[in-house]
């Protein structure tokens, strides 16, 4: 005899056959977080160490090349400033070598005009060379190309003694005299700017021992 509790409805929610703990079992897991997720975007790879290390190693090179220029633009400068002040001394030492160069030039044509300065003088001391004659015209003409070179006589009495400039060919004790002066010209003495042309020749007067 059948008994009716085999009959009996399954009860609501009540899977039949166990079914329902199966499809529990199989179903889908628990959702990653959201934490596991960032951490995996916040490790570094191989690739991002060796970007890194390339990155640095090009600011390195970099940077050695920036000092090897400022370096370079360095002693480019400071070989440029030593080859313009060494121009410029070039230049001031071939301007004062020309100077006397042409100081010297100008002594040796005045070197052979003082002769005919010296009879000019005599002329002039014995009246031969009177105002509105021939001579006394020439003897002008002569001494403006001498003083167009540049060349001026000194020596005159009564100055002090330099045996610098002059040449004493003779000292005479005069009384009354305290040092040496110049008692008189023999010969006037001649300079072109710092170039002896000739000491004055003159007669010392000396103090009385």
């Amino acid at each position: 005899m059948t008994d009716p509790k085999d009959f009996e409805e399954p009860e609501e929610g009540r899977e039949v056959g166990g079914q329902g703990s199966d499809a529990q079992a199989s179903g889908p897991g628990p959702a990653p977080t959201g934490g596991s997720a960032d951490g995996a975007d916040d490790e570094l790879t191989v690739d991002d160490i060796l970007n890194t290390a390339q990155s640095d190693d090009a600011l390195a090179e970099d940077a050695a090349e920036d000092a090897a220029l400022a370096d370079a633009e360095h002693t480019l400068l400071v070989d440029l400033k030593r080859l313009q002040a060494e121009y410029a001394n070039y230049r001031r030492r071939t301007e004062e070598q020309r100077g006397v160069e042409i100081q010297r030039a100008k002594g040796e044509a005045a070197k052979g005009l003082i002769p005919v300065l010296d009879d000019l003088d005599r002329a002039a001391a014995h009246g031969d060379l009177e105002e509105g004659t021939p001579f006394a015209a020439i003897a002008e003409k002569i001494r403006a190309v001498v003083e167009r070179l540049g060349v001026v006589s000194y020596g005159e009495k009564g100055e002090d003694f330099d045996p610098q400039q002059h040449e004493a060919i003779f000292q005479q004790p005069t009384p009354g005299v305290e040092k040496a002066v110049v008692l008189e010209v023999v010969e006037v003495g001649y300079r072109l700017g710092g170039i002896e042309l000739r000491p004055a020749k003159v007669v010392v007067a000396v103090p009385v021992e």
